[in-house]
């Protein structure tokens, strides 16, 4: 049973959407990745909705460019957390996306993060979050990775430092 659902929009979202699913696997967090369309499958969309959520799935993750309806088509038919990922691809740099998927109205709500790769770490890390509230051995995990981080930054700064003395 996967705790994570991701859904793209499309295949060609891959690129800017793999670094969920490995912060997602790092973190020990179990997910599951497809793609699924709110214009061309919609159909697709409620079945993958509806099994996951029959599986146990906890959270949904859907990355979408353009219009970038497919948050909000998950959000209309799940009670579960959805997090938005807009993905930049049209001539509008991804604001168009952005807007669609920041949007929402009351009562379907989406938790939208930042464009692109950025916003694919920072959806696998709040979905993590959520997960954390019911599972100390993944918070504890959590801040072992946010330890590490941290010691990179120390660790960087010192090198700096150094080259520039």
């Amino acid at each position: 049973m996967p705790q994570v659902v991701v859904i793209m929009g499309s295949k060609s979202d891959e690129e800017k959407v793999s670094p969920c699913v490995e912060v997602l696997r790092r973190l020990g967090v179990s997910c599951a990745v497809t793609v699924s369309s709110a214009h061309r499958t919609p159909e697709r969309t409620v079945e993958l909705v509806r099994r996951y959520e029959a599986e146990g799935t906890r959270i949904f993750i859907c990355a979408a460019g353009m219009a970038a309806h497919l948050a909000g088509a998950v959000a209309a038919h799940t009670l579960r957390p959805v997090i938005g990922i807009p993905v930049s691809g049209s001539a509008l740099c991804g604001m168009d996306a952005l807007f669609s998927t920041v949007q929402m109205p009351p009562g379907f709500p989406v938790a939208t993060v930042a464009l692109d790769k950025a916003g694919a770490h920072n959806a696998a890390w709040l979905a993590a979050q959520m997960l954390a509230l019911a599972d100390p051995a993944l918070e504890a995990r959590m801040a072992a990775e946010r330890t590490a981080m941290r010691n990179d930054v120390e660790k960087a700064g010192e090198e700096i430092s150094r080259n520039y003395a």
